[in-house]
């Protein structure tokens, strides 16, 4: 089988690095079979152009990328590609092949949801309102998946509102989306988290949050990001089987 890269953005927190390979060990505990190996755009190791060459050095001709990225900010439009070009105008036999990021889609909310309910936060209470606390980008269709996110919630989860914050580039912040809840009545708050694993930004949030707000760990290694990453990869290897 095409071996499947996962590549994560990386950061300082070595706890980053840490919840991707538990996410991995996930995804590889789902499908044995599969050569599955774990990569990063930056700050952490291995690098994404290193783990390619080192495959390439074991004669793989063709590798499948998956970006554990939520949404297509600038390090899926911009970053990646451009790995990716360096790294086949330097090894000209390896085709690689990206898949779609992980989001938007119905089991990272569903993660998410379960995130919450881990802090006791569960559908149907009036007296709560939830701030959905996210990366934030300078592209604002990535920040509009967000607040569709938020919004959809808000229709369906009983809640006295949500509203989406971000931790940078954009507004609103989590202490603004919080005094906007309490504002129209929200007797409680909870943050849910729309980022893979910890990390400054997380951190971050959970300072502006404040010691009186309960907030959900990050998606980390659940189960519905596993098997979202491995939808992903069997969407590449089935249009690819398609056009054979």
């Amino acid at each position: 089988m095409t071996p499947l890269v996962a590549v994560a953005h990386g950061s300082r927190d070595p706890r980053s690095a840490a919840t991707v390979a538990e996410l991995l060990d996930v995804v590889r505990a789902r499908r044995p079979d599969l050569d599955v190996r774990g990569a990063f755009l930056d700050l952490s190791v291995p690098l994404l152009t290193d783990v390619l060459a080192t495959l390439h050095a074991e004669g793989h001709r063709d590798v499948v990328v998956a970006p554990l990225l939520l949404g297509r900010a600038f390090h899926a439009r911009v970053d990646l590609p451009a790995l990716i070009a360096e790294t086949e105008a330097r090894l000209p036999l390896l085709s690689v092949t990206v898949t779609d990021v992980l989001g938007p889609d119905a089991r990272l909310e569903a993660a998410a949801l379960r995130r919450l309910t881990e802090i006791d936060v569960v559908p149907g209470d009036p007296d709560l309102g939830v701030v959905l606390a996210a990366t934030g980008s300078s592209h604002a269709p990535a920040n509009a998946r967000v607040h569709e996110v938020a919004e959809r919630w808000s229709r369906v989860m009983g809640w006295s509102g949500v509203r989406a914050a971000f931790a940078s580039a954009t507004d609103p912040d989590v202490s603004s989306a919080i005094a906007a809840l309490r504002a129209r009545g929200a007797k409680r708050v909870a943050v849910a988290s729309w980022f893979l694993a910890p990390g400054l930004l997380p951190d971050r949030v959970i300072a502006q949050a404040g010691p009186t707000v309960r907030v959900a760990a990050p998606l980390g290694a659940a189960v519905e990001v596993a098997d979202l990453v491995l939808d992903r990869y069997d969407s590449v290897e089935r249009a690819q089987v398609r056009s054979a």
